[in-house]
């Protein structure tokens, strides 16, 4: 065989082999879309602009639970009542980029818009990572009418604590410069306070930030799998514990004109 032949003969097996590899199960590389996060915040708050009373709907750790998520997108769907949806955190189970993008994909069949916030299995291997490329910051914040939600990320644990999580900076700038006409705030987190994975060091200090934002309606979270409500602190501030998708349950929240005027409902399906 010539030289020249054999060369390109090697190339081609080369190729091929290449070709027939699956990439790295943590490889971060992003297709599709991105920063999903602030995209849909802007669309919430165009849509809620000057509403008082609005509905929005929560799932959470929705990890490996496939058929279940998109069988809540379809019946959150079918509603018709739904302005948004939240999501508190563990899309992943083992911090994988598919895992991210499949549930990315299953979720971008919501009508309405979703946002995601950042959960402890979403930060193994490169999760973080993937996480902030496809949905943004893991703290961030939105209006819908006069309400502001607060989205935290409150992992502590799997930062080592190396890093301010929760970041009481966030917090405070949030505090310092809450945009016009807020009269009610919403907290949205994966970890509550007194878990292990919140660094709990801080949990009374937390709350102390907590209740210096106006009129508190609830804080919500999911992370242990149940459907709970707690007053955690004994101070009315009640925390409500979204269950895993697999156990085929959500929550919807009404937002009414009143100070603390809101309905909740756990809505089996």
């Amino acid at each position: 065989m010539r030289k020249g032949n054999l060369l390109l003969l090697l190339l081609i097996v080369c190729f091929t082999s290449c070709e027939m590899l699956e990439s790295h199960p943590y490889d971060a590389h992003i297709t599709g879309e991105r920063g999903i996060n602030a995209k849909n915040c802007e669309r919430i708050e165009e849509a809620m602009k000057g509403k008082k009373t609005f509905r929005f709907a929560m799932i959470s750790d929705t990890q490996r639970w496939y058929d279940e998520t998109e069988k809540v997108v379809e019946k959150i769907n079918e509603r018709g009542d739904i302005d948004f949806v939240l999501h508190g955190g563990d899309q992943s189970d083992f911090g994988a980029t598919k895992e991210f993008l499949w549930m990315r994909d299953i979720m971008k069949g919501f009508q309405m818009p979703f946002v995601c916030v950042l959960g402890n299995h979403d930060c193994l291997g490169t999760g973080e990572d993937v996480y902030k490329a496809i949905y943004g910051n893991p703290n961030f914040a939105f209006t819908a009418g006069n309400v502001r939600f607060i989205c935290l990320n409150t992992n502590a644990m799997e930062y080592d604590y190396s890093q301010p999580v929760p970041d009481f900076g966030f917090m405070e700038d949030e505090l310092t410069n809450l945009p016009e006409g807020i009269e009610k705030t919403v907290f949205l987190m994966h970890v509550k306070p007194y878990e292990f994975i919140f660094n709990n060091n801080v949990a009374r200090v937390f709350q102390e930030y907590v209740k210096q934002f106006p009129n508190v309606q609830f804080c919500l979270y999911g992370h242990e799998h149940q459907l709970t409500v707690d007053d955690l602190f004994g101070d009315g501030i009640l925390y409500y514990q979204c269950p895993n998708i697999g156990k085929r349950t959500y929550l919807v929240f009404t937002i009414k004109e009143g100070t603390h005027e809101y309905d909740y409902e756990a809505v089996e399906f």
